[in-house]
């Protein structure tokens, strides 16, 4: 059987010493900006340089993480960035945004490319269009199961396939979350993650609690499996963790990697070993998530704040101030007590302050234990360990020590120009960006909506097309005709979670949607553009880039545009300025801008075991908890915001800029006539009467994202 390649995190230097020094065959490590771990150390150019040349020295890889979206104005430091690691050349570049895809393929064919888990890859079409493109490896989506992994791997021959084995998990679905970016601009797909899974919410009529905080994912014991299934590579989660963390999991998951295929009984051996193993790695508890299609009881964990580290207990005494305070933790014995050089995280029962703490004193009396405290925790604060200090060991330093002769960085080059967005057809001269209304969208406001019922409702406000989901519980009313608007009036939303089933079912139902003049789609998984590019069509279908096909750039643009789109949904993190610099004003007709919507925060695959519908945060932020019908999964869910995002009142200057096509979103609500009317008419007559919405917020709009310069 083949042997997996075993991908360890390098978030310092530190840690990338432990990941060779235990078996590592290759690592993965960020540089200063755009990678999806900013708050970690990460490398300077010229520890990055030296530790290339070392690792490789050593006949280990290294894949560096280019793994966020980019704005328009940073398409100069992307540039750049690609520039330098083309000359210095690591083995890949671990990439999300497709617009850092099409400028390597574009400008720097040499550079390796590996698509990010946060691309969102789960089917075997998403993996034929990146092979297409040059593409070597996937990262899949971590929310597979081992049968959504077969089915991959059987469907997407040449092109390598890694998964993600052990680590933190993200509660929603890969590269989807939004949460993070609702709060302040600080959005997972720049790297700047706050964590909002991990944050206590209390809900209506129930105790507060940690409700979307995963457990951490352990497929040690699935090790077996994954190989017989023909995976190329086992990634550890961990670029923020410490090197013990790293030296601990490369070594349980190397030891039994080795074993794999030893003599009966060995294997067994070394799993057992391995496991042991990993009880020191000090994080959360464990899960195998979906791997076998598990309800979310078995991987969430909501009954304490799931930290990093082992639970020790909660404050019940303190006594002393400054450097001489110390708490008192009750604990029924001696298995987990810290010593004085051990590292505790103190975490305050209401999830507003967390803080890593070296012990200078601690004393076990009497089933508790006294230790050395900072200011700032009362009682009933929790206390974890998180790293003994007997369990640190020393590594060969693999960035060399003089780094004087790597000097290298990324330049100032400029930009090569990038041809228009869309480009004059080559028939007849038209030019297809002075003329969206003409090649299927009529200008003006696009309702979208959740459910055919809904459909009845928009007749009251005509809309110039309405956007319907296309899933296993509309494909028959879709299909039966004898509804409210036209086939030609409907443009049908793909879904933006898919599996190789879903993909297929989509593909099956083309004939029969084309026989009904259904020719109007928007994709929002990558996966589609192969399965609508593929399909015999007569005549061209219009195809719509959705708004996660996360086109912040005029590179991933471009991306789209020629996977097939010919419109571009902005995505709902966007800002007016950026849209404004990705499409120049000729463009403006081509791109859709949602200016109403409940934006799905978190999406989850599966609906989530709750009885509950509304909760808030320790902000007083209100959310919601709604299920979604007819997904790849049945019945799945989202978290929406208790207050929509608007811009209606932005329409008439959208107009003026040059922008003709505007989506009003009444997905995430249940809908009313009278509200559906009230919230058309100001989309109608905005800005005379159509002040922004009540409680209604901005989202990115202004603002935009989140950065520390």
């Amino acid at each position: 059987m083949k042997i997996p390649e075993l991908l360890s995190p390098a978030g310092s230097p530190e840690a990338l010493d432990a990941a060779i020094g235990e078996g590592a065959d290759a690592i993965y490590l960020g540089l200063k900006n755009f990678n999806a771990r900013l708050r970690g150390a990460n490398f300077a150019y010229s520890q990055f340089e030296g530790a290339l040349r070392a690792v490789h020295k050593a006949g280990r890889k290294v894949y560096v993480a280019v793994n966020t979206v980019f704005t328009e104005r940073e398409t100069d430091r992307m540039y750049q960035l690609l520039n330098y690691l083309a000359q210095t050349g690591p083995d890949a570049v671990i990439v999300q945004d497709l617009g850092v895809l099409k400028m390597a393929r574009t400008h720097f064919p040499s550079l390796k490319i590996h698509a990010s888990t946060q691309m969102n890859v789960s089917s075997a079409a998403g993996c034929a269009l990146l092979a297409a493109q040059g593409v070597e490896r996937v990262v899949l989506a971590r929310e597979l199961s081992e049968k959504e992994i077969k089915d991959v791997r059987e469907g997407a021959a040449g092109i390598e396939l890694e998964v993600f084995v052990h680590g933190a998990l993200c509660v929603s679905v890969s590269g989807l979350c939004m949460f993070s970016s609702f709060l302040g601009g600080k959005s997972a797909n720049r790297g700047m993650c706050t964590q909002a899974c991990r944050r206590l919410y209390a809900a209506d009529n129930e105790q507060s609690g940690c409700y979307f905080s995963p457990r951490d994912l352990q497929l040690l014991p699935e090790i077996k499996t994954l190989a017989a299934l023909g995976i190329d590579a086992l990634k550890i989660e961990g670029r923020m963790k410490s090197a013990e963390y790293v030296a601990a999991v490369t070594a349980a998951y190397r030891l039994v990697l080795d074993n794999l295929n030893a003599p009966d009984g060995a294997y067994e051996a070394a799993l057992e070993q391995g496991l042991k193993i990993l009880q020191s790695d000090f994080a959360r508890p464990k899960t195998n998530y979906r791997f076998y299609g598990h309800t979310p009881d078995s991987w969430l964990d909501t009954s304490r704040m799931t930290g990093v580290g082992i639970f020790l207990g909660q404050i019940e005494r303190i006594k002393g101030a400054g450097e001489e305070r110390r708490v008192c933790v009750k604990m029924t014995g001696l298995e987990n007590a810290p010593e004085a050089g051990d590292s505790v995280r103190f975490h305050s029962a209401d999830d507003k302050r967390r803080l890593a703490h070296k012990l200078t004193f601690a004393r076990y009396t009497d089933g508790a234990i006294w230790l050395s405290a900072p200011d700032g925790f009362d009682l009933g604060d929790a206390v974890y360990l998180i790293q003994k200090k007997a369990a640190r060991k020393f590594y060969q330093a693999i960035v060399p020590r003089d780094l004087a002769p790597f000097k290298r960085k990324p330049g100032f080059e400029t930009t090569p120009p990038i041809p228009p967005l869309f480009p004059k057809e080559k028939r007849g001269g038209r030019d297809a960006r002075k003329e969206g209304a003409a090649v299927g969208i009529p200008e003006g406001i696009i309702a979208a909506v959740s459910c055919i019922e809904d459909l009845y409702i928009m007749q009251s406000v005509q809309p110039a097309a309405v956007i319907v989901p296309f899933n296993t519980k509309t494909a028959p009313h879709l299909l039966a005709g004898g509804l409210p608007f036209t086939s030609g009036q409907i443009i049908l939303l793909l879904e933006s979670v898919v599996t190789c089933e879903s993909d297929n079912f989509l593909a099956g139902s083309l004939p029969a949607l084309a026989a009904k003049g259904c020719r109007s789609f928007i994709v929002n998984n990558i996966s589609q553009f192969d399965i609508l590019k593929k399909y015999k069509w007569t005549g061209k279908p219009l195809i719509i880039s959705g708004a996660y096909i996360y086109t912040f750039n005029r590179y991933a643009a471009a991306f789209a545009v020629e996977s097939g789109a010919r419109f571009i949904i902005s995505p709902l993190e966007n800002s007016r300025q950026n849209i404004e610099k990705t499409f120049v004003k000729q463009e403006r007709r081509q791109a859709l801008v949602t200016v109403y919507c409940y934006p799905p925060l978190f999406r989850f695959r599966v609906n989530v075991p709750y009885t509950f519908r509304n909760f808030t945060d320790s902000q007083n932020g209100t959310f919601r908890l709604s299920t979604v019908s007819g997904s790849p999964d049945g019945t799945s869910a989202v978290v929406v915001p208790g207050q929509p995002f608007s811009i209606l009142d932005k329409i008439p200057f959208l107009k003026e800029a040059g922008f003709r096509h505007f989506i009003v979103d009444f997905t995430g609500m249940p809908l009313k006539k009278h509200i559906v009317k009230e919230i058309w008419k100001q989309a109608q007559n905005a800005p005379n009467g159509g002040a922004m919405r009540r409680g209604a917020n901005r989202f990115n709009w202004k603002n935009g994202f989140y950065t520390t310069e």
